[in-house]
């Protein structure tokens, strides 16, 4: 599988990154052996990157995805959590569905962008994990928090790096805009954008992916099929962690005639897209089951003629974007770079 050094940082990723968002309990339960088999499978189709935050089930994501990578040689992988949100106990009150995960509301999230927060919330991390080291932490959705976040959160990252406790830093956010402004104004390594630069939204070709790519810094981009919609568009599927709207359901169907005409699934087209700008370094999608994570790793090998986004851009749902050179024969393992 492809890799890529984040920014100009020592830390490399492969081109598809494994999010534990799903095996924390995302919207329904997963159990504990199927968690490990889902990572195990990322494991096997080549994965050696893996991403969690406290956010994902109450630290439930961080517990699994430590325990299921404890037996793999530590310097064979790369690991990236986030910071902004600590985690206090709290009496049990029902679930925590309002949040997203399935699982018993036993702690409450406090918001923290402070030095010191930052620095708990990675000791934290790191005891939920069982892990002696992570190599990447985010700044996890600072959106109407950027004040602390840019005065006190990031020079704490900035030192955490500078110390070699971190081997990169970056923010993790579902907008464009900040991230952005982190590319700018800070010495971030990376970014990663949910949902920003996908077949259906790419508000990031304004500002994000141009800045990235005039200063060498890299974007992971999550969220390639925007919650569900382009791995399965239907009326009633999720856009954004919500109900979509029609007018996107029907944009979705759209997209995959158009790519059933050129005989590759929808999911295909979506994760090549995502891919193919120059300053992508890789894509990050959440799985909760193994077959979920060989899915994904069968449409990434899967050949997408650039003639269908041309088709696309014709037709008016995509605009003219920079492309990244071709992959080379052979599929999801086929070069390194």
């Amino acid at each position: 599988m492809r890799r890529s050094t984040l920014g100009h940082s020592a830390v490399e990723i492969t081109e598809l990154s494994f999010g534990a968002s799903g095996i924390g309990n995302l919207y329904t339960p997963v159990g504990p052996e199927d968690a490990v088999a889902t990572v195990d499978a990322a494991w096997d189709v080549g994965i050696r990157a893996f991403d969690t935050a406290p956010h994902y089930g109450l630290g439930l994501a961080e517990r699994r995805l430590g325990e299921a990578l404890r037996a793999r040689p530590r310097g064979s992988y790369t690991l990236s959590t986030k910071v902004g949100r600590l985690l206090e106990p709290c009496p049990v009150a029902g679930d925590d569905l309002a949040h997203g995960f399935a699982v018993p509301a036993d702690h409450r999230r406090v918001w923290d962008f402070s030095a010191d927060g930052v620095l708990r919330g990675l000791e934290d991390s790191l005891r939920r994990l069982g892990l002696d080291r992570v190599d990447v932490v985010h700044l996890h959705d600072p959106d109407d928090h950027a004040e602390a976040a840019f005065r006190h959160a990031y020079p704490a990252l900035e030192r955490l790096r500078a110390e070699g406790v971190v081997g990169a830093i970056g923010a993790g956010m579902n907008q464009a805009a900040m991230l952005a402004r982190f590319l700018r104004d800070t010495d971030v390594d990376a970014v990663l954008c949910a949902g920003r630069y996908t077949l259906l939204d790419q508000s990031a070709l304004t500002d994000l992916l141009p800045e990235a790519a005039a200063r060498g810094k890299s974007v992971v981009v999550g969220g390639v099929y925007n919650s569900g919609l382009l791995a399965d568009p239907r009326p009633g599927a999720r856009y954004d962690y919500t109900t979509a709207p029609p007018h996107l359901v029907a944009r979705a169907l759209r997209l995959k005639e158009a790519a059933e005409r050129h005989g590759v699934p929808l999911r295909a087209a979506a994760l090549h897209y995502s891919l193919g700008h120059p300053a992508v370094a890789g894509v990050l999608t959440g799985a909760r089951s193994a077959a979920e994570v060989r899915d994904t790793a069968e449409q990434l090998a899967t050949p997408v003629p650039a003639v269908l986004f041309d088709e696309l851009r014709a037709e008016g749902l995509l605009p003219d974007t920079p492309r990244r050179a071709p992959r080379a024969p052979g599929g999801a393992g086929a070069a390194q770079r």
